[in-house]
């Protein structure tokens, strides 16, 4: 038994000095370090909550923006300052850092490329439904039944948006099409800072688009700005026109003025080519100095002959013509003009039908342009270069005057999303009712498809269809009428007025309430087709990301290069090497 004691006591000794190595052990184990010291690393519904917070700061930026009374926002650059109340400017100009916000700014951007219009709405809609499902987050939803209740309410509202679009195709003449154009343009231009020559600018844009043929390309119409004059002065050229390029003397005795003129289109350098700094010529004779120096004179002569016998009037090209060619070109009677940016290049080729060479060589008569009158023209300060009654022109230029500089450039950024809009108008002829119409009547239908289904997802679409009332909302509170009235009354018409009452919107103007369709408040359905789509898309990635991981380190400027000297990099006056001794007396 002594011994069964013993041996007993020493099983539980070596049994508890066990367990004792064991949990050092375990105290001893290295933590696994999977990121760089410093790095901040955020999870959870915490984090979903404070992305939403910072998409709320941006959206309460532009917010005040939206619709015909909308304010418009200075913005203060290191060069200048820039004055306009266009959603994918502001956006882009407010140089937003945190990373779930630049989202926003993305999503602006790709409406404004995709559309030209609603950069404005597209955000106010994201931050939206943003909002609704911060209360659901509070209230312990997860996030991925919002994402799916989110992207189920999309489908049905992008469906039914489609059902509701009127076609004008088949049912309008060329007169009634035009004349629907140019609503479509009035209704963008209502909320810029050119909306009191909304009809001006509306006819142009509709008219610059029509001369563009089948391309319908943007990018074929020129925008060009002059300071100084009223912004009625601005004219529409049939054509292309630019600003006179930099030119050598003998450039003022050259005509300014061709009628039936001959263009030819280069991409080709005419002057003398300066020596390059590592260049070596080793010769034997002085004579054969001047033989090199001949040859360069002879090579750039014999291109000049080829195009003065080609029969062309006008030489452009976008590279450099020196001296030796302006003056050459001037004797004979031509006009030359060099360093041309690309687009003017490109959409004179479009005006005149000339084809751009690169070499002088092998010019003929095919590869020229033609065009009814060509002549240089003073606009302003400025002299203009005008390309006009050209036969088979696809391009068109607008030439936009005015007083300040910032009310031209917000006139330019205007004009593009009128462009846009006509532009794809032509290419979609269906129309919706604007003025948050369409959206009113997108949440009565979402309100009572949730009716028809029961749990969790009832409660999420029919939030989204609280969140689309906040375009009509905002629009009735930037426009000083009483929010909460208007959208009651929007609520009536479009729950009891049955299909006449679904065009109803919000009047602006008057501060009440209207039929859309009738006071010719059009929006294409394309421009609410991809805010719906975007606003949706960008909301349920912002509800989808629960962690953020930032390294301090990568927000640090990166260091530039280390000198190779001695000095090795350090401060003045630290270097290792010999500078000057001043010896004191």
């Amino acid at each position: 038994l002594k011994a069964w004691g013993l041996n007993s006591v020493g099983t539980e000794g070596r049994a508890g000095r066990s367990s004792l190595t064991l949990a050092m052990a375990h105290m001893m184990k290295p933590p696994i370090i999977l990121l760089k010291d410093g790095t901040d690393a955020s999870q959870g519904k915490n984090q979903i909550i404070s992305n939403i917070n910072a998409c709320q700061a941006v959206v309460s930026i532009v917010k005040s923006t939206l619709g015909p009374r909308g304010m418009d926002k200075l913005i203060e650059e290191g060069h200048g300052t820039i004055i306009t109340n266009d959603g994918a400017t502001v956006m882009k100009k407010l140089n937003i850092v945190h990373p779930a916000a630049r989202i926003l700014v993305d999503i602006s951007k790709a409406q404004d490329n995709e559309v030209g219009d609603g950069t404005t709405s597209v955000v106010v809609l994201s931050g939206e439904l943003l909002k609704e499902a911060k209360s659901f987050l509070e209230d312990g939803l997860v996030a991925p039944q919002i994402i799916k209740g989110y992207r189920t309410a999309c489908n049905l509202a992008v469906g039914k948006l489609l059902d509701m679009a009127v076609d004008l195709k088949n049912t309008t003449s060329p007169e009634e099409k035009r004349t629907m154009l140019i609503k479509c343009a009035e209704t963008t231009l209502n909320s810029k800072l050119v909306a009191d020559y909304k009809s001006f600018f509306a006819a142009m844009s509709v008219d610059a688009i029509t001369m563009l043929g089948d391309d319908l390309s943007v990018s074929s119409v020129g925008i060009k700005k002059v300071t100084g004059g009223s912004v009625t002065d601005t004219i529409l050229v049939e054509g292309v026109c630019f600003k006179k390029c930099f030119s050598y003397a003998g450039f003022e005795q050259q005509p300014k003025r061709f009628e039936n003129a001959k263009i030819l289109l280069l991409n080709l350098e005419l002057e003398l080519k300066a020596e390059k700094d590592n260049a070596e010529v080793r010769i034997t004779d002085p004579d054969q100095y001047q033989s090199i120096v001949d040859a360069e004179w002879n090579i750039i002569y014999e291109k000049l002959d080829l195009i003065a016998n080609s029969g062309a009037n006008v030489v452009l090209s976008r590279l450099a013509i020196g001296d030796l060619a302006t003056q050459y070109f001037a004797d004979r009677n031509i006009f030359c003009a060099g360093r041309l940016e690309v687009e003017d290049l490109e959409r004179t080729r479009r005006a005149t039908g000339a084809e751009v060479q690169t070499t002088a060589q092998g010019i003929t008569q095919n590869v020229l342009g033609y065009c009814g009158l060509f002549e240089e023209v003073q606009v302003g300060a400025e002299r203009f270069n005008f390309f006009t009654k050209c036969v088979k022109t696809k391009t068109a230029t607008i030439l936009i005057r005015g007083g300040a500089q910032q009310f031209i450039d917000e006139a330019e950024r205007s004009l593009n999303d009128s462009l846009m809009i006509v532009r794809r108008a032509m290419k979609n002829t269906k129309v919706v009712g604007g003025g948050g119409a369409i959206e009113m009547e997108l949440s009565r239908y979402l309100r009572e498809y949730a009716r028809t289904i029961s749990g969790k997802q009832q409660l999420v679409i029919n939030y989204f269809a609280r969140a689309l009332e906040v375009i009509p909302m905002t629009l009735a509170q930037n426009s000083g009428a009483d929010g909460t009235k208007v959208l009651n009354q929007l609520r009536q018409k479009h729950a009891t007025a049955g299909p006449e009452g679904r065009w109803f919107g919000v009047d602006c103007i008057n501060c009440e309430v209207c039929d859309a369709f009738e006071s010719y408040i059009w929006e294409p359905v394309l421009v609410k087709e991809s805010a719906l789509n975007a606003a949706t898309e960008a909301a349920c990635l912002i509800l989808s990301i629960d962690e953020t991981v930032k390294n301090p380190q990568s927000e640090k400027p990166q260091a530039g290069p280390k000198g190779k000297g001695k000095g090795k990099g350090m401060p003045m006056g630290k270097g290792r090497g010999r500078g000057a001794r001043v010896l004191k007396g």
